[in-house]
């Protein structure tokens, strides 16, 4: 873990980070000056605890909250009337910035404080009260903040670069991804209805259920998709935009999914986690023609077919039509 000053016994140092030290780097110093704003979705993805946020400047405390951050600085919104400027003026503009998050896996409190200067400040969406500090970190930001950011950065990165690659659902792939079922809900015409994943990307997912091709595609649905380790829920809208039977058995369809924007976050994480460890792993020639992972052909807008065709009975277990 890089060196942080603490400030007495409200800051701890921490051991969230569970990426290697060359994984940590390579965020680093590929995302150093890329600030992400902290919106309502990233803070519920990221696990700030906005209520645990503040700065320290000389001996006193000012609640704030977080509006930026890069692994350079922040930006942060505090109550001018609270004495900051004043403190600032004492302290020669340096202050502490103390950031909390809930571990994305343990739930655990994660704390620490960074050391930076404020280069100046201005009034917050018009406010005579609110304003909105510029911070820049006086050293290397800790391990837990640059994971926690980098792994949103990456993440989005690799939703652009890497959206046409299909996680084939097995149970290896499952294990991975941490993903609870690979039976799970669609929602059509509000009706839910039940279905198996077959796979899934950052573009789309392709499914089997019980119905007929005509009345499906071109039909706006969402997929429910649970994870586990910890417990997420995620509806994925979108809409059918490719059908294909599933042979012997002419009461399946096979449907291919086309998402709509806005992903959420923690879908994209989760996906971006799971392509980042096959990247990582060194496969033989072999296991890379058997692994889990597959390019979909550029002008298909939803993934295309596994390797190995539909057997028809792969899935016999999909429920009857409820």
């Amino acid at each position: 873990m890089s060196s942080l000053a603490l400030d007495g016994p409200m800051c701890y140092t921490s051991t969230m980070a569970l990426l290697t030290s060359q994984k940590l780097k390579e965020f680093y110093e590929r995302f150093r000056s890329i600030e992400v704003t902290f919106s309502k979705e990233l803070i519920a993805v990221t696990g700030l605890d906005t209520r645990q946020v503040h700065v320290k400047c000389v001996s006193d405390f000012f609640p704030c909250i977080i509006y930026a951050a890069s692994f350079e600085g922040a930006k942060v919104v505090i109550n001018t009337k609270s004495g900051i400027i004043e403190k600032l003026q004492q302290a020669n503009n340096a202050l502490s910035l103390r950031f909390c998050f809930r571990h994305y896996e343990t739930g655990q409190q994660v704390t620490f404080f960074v050391q930076a200067r404020s280069s100046g400040y201005s009034p917050y969406n018009g406010s005579e009260d609110m304003a909105i500090f510029s911070l820049h970190f006086s050293q290397h930001p800790p391990d837990d903040l640059i994971e926690i950011i980098g792994r949103v950065l990456d993440a989005n990165i690799n939703a652009a670069k890497r959206k046409e690659e299909r996680v084939l659902i097995l149970p290896d792939t499952m294990r991975k991804l941490r993903l609870l079922t690979k039976d799970i809900t669609a929602f059509i015409d509000s009706v839910p209805r039940r279905c198996i994943l077959r796979d899934m990307s950052f573009s789309g997912a392709k499914i089997i259920m019980v119905g007929i091709s005509k009345f499906l595609v071109d039909k706006p649905a969402s997929l429910r998709i649970d994870f586990d380790d910890p417990r997420e829920s995620f509806n994925l809208k979108g809409k059918f935009i490719r059908a294909e039977l599933v042979e012997s058995r002419k009461d399946l369809v096979v449907l291919g999914m086309l998402f709509a924007d806005p992903i959420p976050m923690g879908y994209k994480i989760r996906l971006s986690d799971y392509l980042n460890t096959v990247k990582a792993s060194p496969a033989s020639a072999a296991s890379v023609a058997a692994a889990p992972v597959a390019v979909a052909a550029p002008a298909a807008a939803v993934p295309s077919e596994p390797a190995a065709a539909d057997s028809g009975t792969a899935d016999a277990a999909v429920p009857a039509e409820s």
